[in-house]
């Protein structure tokens, strides 16, 4: 099997010329702001207002949600993804100064306006082609969309490298890597290190998970998230994707990655470097110290997250993933070293399975079942450009829909 293509150069240094005037106020556009990346997003700006002016908000549903955050902020431009709701966004923001939109276009359109700084917070595949127009206008973009880079890495990349942006990665893994990892020297790393907290099924035998209820799997030991991550986690698919994401955002070889099983969820990852340093960076549990770094960058800002109290937790403790229990992490691994199409694969079966089983159509274990046969029914192919990005991801998600369904 061939391996995927290297990884893009996104060494922090050649893009400092991104970085803004400390004293000017940030302006920023919010992608998925009703989600709990974009509230916290949200969070901090309201407690800093001076600090930051808010251009644009999204969401696909939430109305309500979105018109408060837009008053709360003052945005210029807030868009509802489902064209049917512009009435209600409208009605809702009546009187606000704030500028109501919907459907796709305008999600586009929004994400490619005028921002110094775009968080890209639409969970999924549908955050790829707003997270690109984003790319190509030139902003700091806060990457916490992981299918952006699984599904369209290298084009990702280049369209940020284009346009003369950075690309800062959100995700607690990936940003605490960013944090330590020696970009100019990047010849001297022996090998990086993704911590998972493993999530509630960690010491659950496949017989329980078999039972597994929706609620049961979102309920995460120590991060709050949405109902989709929370499951990507606990099948541990989460840190399957975030190999793949790891791949792109920084110089190393697939062999180059592991993953370590950190209940704690206080190192969020490690680099290891070929002297026998091991640089880490720690933290409470909380996404708003991550989503703060890539607000402020390359500064820093004040984040209301629980300070780390190392005497008080007492001990960290570490073990191994177990790929038996949890297969999607080997499917992953599996379609990071194939390259190509099969991340794509990947990621559209197994948002179309954990549809499934939050739904209640499938059980917890038919999630990686689902991906793995998805992964044997669609050949293998070279991927060219964003039409194929697309072309594959629809013929995977009509195939994984088939299998929920029960047909052949």
């Amino acid at each position: 099997m061939a391996p995927m293509d290297a990884a893009v150069d996104v060494a922090p240094e050649r893009h400092l010329a991104a970085a803004l005037d400390a004293t000017a106020p940030r302006r920023v556009t919010i992608l998925g702001s009703t989600g709990s990346i974009g509230c916290n997003t949200i969070d901090l700006i309201a407690r800093q207002r001076d600090a930051f002016e808010v251009e644009a908000l999204t969401a696909q549903t939430s109305v309500a949600r979105l018109a408060e955050q837009a008053r709360a902020v003052g945005a210029s431009r807030a868009v509802i993804g489902d064209p049917t709701l512009y009435g209600d966004l409208k009605a809702a923001l009546a009187g606000s100064g704030t500028a109501a939109a919907a459907g796709a276009d305008a999600l586009v359109e929004a994400a490619a306006a005028p921002a110094d700084f775009v968080m890209a917070g639409i969970v999924g595949a549908a955050g790829l082609r707003p997270t690109l127009a984003a790319a190509r206008q030139g902003a700091i973009i806060g990457l916490a969309n992981k299918e952006c880079l699984v599904c369209a890495g290298a084009l990702m990349l280049a369209e940020v490298e284009r346009g003369g942006g950075t690309l800062l990665p959100v995700d607690s893994e990936h940003n605490a890597i960013y944090q330590v990892f020696d970009f100019e020297r990047a010849d001297g790393v022996e090998k990086i290190v993704l911590t998972a907290s493993g999530g509630p099924f960690r010491e659950a035998s496949r017989e329980a998970m078999a039972g597994a209820t929706p609620e049961q799997a979102v309920a995460h030991p120590n991060w709050d998230m949405g109902a989709k991550i929370s499951v990507d986690s606990a099948t541990m698919m989460n840190k399957g994707l975030e190999m793949i994401e790891a791949f792109h955002l920084f110089p190393v070889d697939a062999g180059q990655i592991e993953v370590l099983v950190h209940p704690q969820s206080v190192i969020h990852s490690m680099v290891a470097y070929v002297d026998g340093s091991v640089l880490a960076q720690l933290g409470s549990p909380d996404m708003r110290t991550p989503i703060a770094y890539s607000l402020a960058w390359p500064a820093r800002m004040p984040a209301p997250s629980p300070r780390l109290d190392l005497a008080a937790l007492g001990r960290l403790t570490f073990e191994p993933p177990d790929d038996e229990r949890f297969p999607a992490l080997r499917l992953a691994r599996e379609a990071l070293v194939q390259g190509g199409s099969a991340p794509i694969v990947l990621n559209a079966a197994n948002e179309v399975a954990v549809g499934g089983f939050l739904a209640r159509r499938i059980g917890f274990l038919e999630i990686a079942r689902t991906v793995e046969r998805c992964l044997e029914r669609i050949d293998h192919r070279a991927v060219a450009g964003l039409d194929d990005v697309y072309e594959i991801d629809g013929a995977a998600r009509e195939i994984a829909g088939r299998l929920l369904a029960g047909a052949n």
